[in-house]
């Protein structure tokens, strides 16, 4: 269900850690979009290929596909902070060997190519555990302007840190600016480094890694309002990477811009970001989701088209706000359902997967708008890009945001564990439960509709097989069964509950006629 308003959207910030940390997250925001630019601008000047150069978004994108599913699942079984500290340190020693070999003048594309794909780990690391701290650092009512605010230091970041880029950049040149982005992590660090993170409670034993990218896997496989998020994400995003990876060759080539010209262009996209922010709530009621997604689409396929065909700068300039407002619009509703759409237990692992769906679609769009570019020109794929964009609007019908907000996703009331005489260690398994239910044959229909719904939450949830098995000579008598790979995996199904899950469950056990609740039955494999 929707959080609950918050008095102002300022307010998380009257919590000294969360405003200690959105601060530190401004300042190395600010650096990294820095760090961005000079770096695109230098491959332009190392290599003319268009394809070199789009492969710098690549190189940003592609440890998000390959990585995200891991961090989900450390930032979620073990001390995030820890993980957070490590991830800005590896970024802080990435950067600072760029800005040395920048100064040097001992930079080659592939090093360059190279140490932005070393950074882009250290991202891909960062990003789900980043997220999942947010809940530690404010209370519950402020979560929504807290996930709004970490938002705006993307996009305030965004819309001054180009520009002061290209500014440094001709200043100072591009390892200076390397080293200025290092020196930015150094901030977050420090809060984190001073931060005493409240112990677990204790209970059953962590995940293992490889357990719990399984088990994330498997939730987003079976929970189709995430697969919903996921599929709208990868339509826009795919299409959406062609201004991302080819605006460093619309400013120096058809607009004829220098460094600071270029990071004034991203400067409006982030400008646009942040006029979007301020309008997305009006927009967003007055328009409703689908519909806000539909125009936010359609507004950023109109500026990737006149980016392709224009060559005025101020017409680019007010694409590039056009498509900031967006982008912003569209990507911020999509991670908020994403956030919407689970619960706590697996929210970093759900998150991790919709980054990797927007980093792949990034690192494969980048890739193809480049390789397009390169064979087609700057202007045929930019216009394809827009191209694409609207044909992914067709997915929209079958796969509609609206109505996850509505998800009531906490924590239902926890019923009685089962007994576990027997169990010597929680890892044994894996463990067969039977559930015997007693209907009346004829509504035999409806009691397997209503099962078949509950599978699906079995199988989110853990379970590895499921079935509905009927008496050949009781027609009354039913048996579901599902399989779980360990006693304390099972537990951890007990644990996963929420209150829309639990009125699955009451309906599919309202149909038994028995006295009580159906039987349960555990069985664990002998060894």
């Amino acid at each position: 269900m929707p959080d609950a308003p918050s008095s102002s959207a300022l307010s998380p910030l009257r919590q000294p850690l969360f405003r200690a940390v959105w601060l530190a997250a401004v300042v190395s925001n600010v650096g990294t979009w820095m760090h961005d630019t000079s770096a695109a601008w230098l491959m332009t000047s190392l290599s003319p290929s268009p394809l070199m150069v789009a492969l710098m978004q690549t190189a940003m994108s592609l440890p998000f596909f390959l990585l995200a599913l891991p961090a989900g699942a450390l930032a979620d079984v073990v001390d995030r902070r820890r993980v957070l500290l490590g991830t800005q340190g590896w970024m802080l020693a990435a950067a600072a060997a760029l800005g040395v070999l920048a100064l040097s003048g001992r930079t080659t594309p592939w090093s360059l190519l190279g140490l932005t794909f070393a950074l882009g780990l250290g991202a891909a690391m960062n990003a789900p555990a980043w997220q999942a701290i947010t809940p530690e650092l404010v209370p519950r009512e402020d979560l929504a302007p807290a996930v709004a605010l970490n938002g705006v230091a993307v996009n305030v970041a965004r819309a001054v840190g180009p520009a002061l880029g290209g500014l440094l950049v001709a200043a100072i040149g591009p390892g200076g600016v390397f080293l200025l982005n290092a020196a930015s992590f150094v901030g977050v660090i420090a809060v984190l480094a001073a931060w005493r993170r409240p112990a677990p409670d204790g209970g059953l034993p962590a995940e293992r890694v490889v357990g719990a990218i399984l088990a994330g896997v498997r939730y987003v496989r079976h929970a189709a309002p995430v697969r919903t998020v996921l599929v709208r994400t990868a339509a826009f995003v795919l299409s959406a990477s062609g201004i991302w990876a080819l605006l460093p060759l619309v400013a120096r080539r058809r607009l004829g811009l220098g460094a600071v010209g270029y990071g004034l262009l991203l400067g409006c996209l982030g400008a646009g970001a942040i006029v979007g922010a301020a309008v997305l709530p009006r927009l967003r009621r007055r328009l409703g989701v689908e519909r806000l997604l539909v125009g936010a689409t359609l507004l950023f396929a109109g500026a990737s088209a006149t980016l392709g065909v224009g060559r005025a700068v101020p017409a680019a300039a007010l694409a590039l706000i056009a498509a900031g407002l967006a982008w912003m619009s569209t990507m911020s509703t999509l991670l908020v359902a994403a956030q919407r759409a689970v619960p706590g237990w697996v929210r970093a692992r759900a998150l991790a997967v919709t980054f990797l769906v927007i980093q792949g679609g990034l690192a494969v769009g980048s890739l193809l708008w480049g390789a397009l570019a390169a064979h087609a020109g700057i202007p045929a794929a930019l216009v394809g890009a827009a191209a694409g964009l609207v044909l992914g609007l067709a997915a929209a019908p079958r796969h509609r945001v609206a109505g996850i907000d509505a998800l009531d996703l906490t924590p239902a009331a926890r019923r009685p564990l089962p007994d576990a005489v027997g169990v010597a260690d929680p890892d044994e398994g894996p463990v067969l439960v039977i559930v015997e239910y007693r209907i009346d044959p004829a509504r035999a229909a409806d009691y397997t509709r209503a099962m078949h719904e509950l599978a699906r939450l079995r199988r989110r949830d853990g379970a590895v097989e499921w079935g509905l098995f009927r008496d050949a000579a009781d027609p009354g008598r039913y048996l579901e069964t599902f399989l779980v790979d360990s006693w304390a995996e099972h537990l951890r199904q007990h644990e996963r509950v929420t209150a829309v899950d639990r009125a699955v469950q009451d309906r599919a056990a309202a149909f038994h006629l028995g006295p009580g609740r159906p039987l349960v039955t555990h069985l664990i494999a002998a060894r």
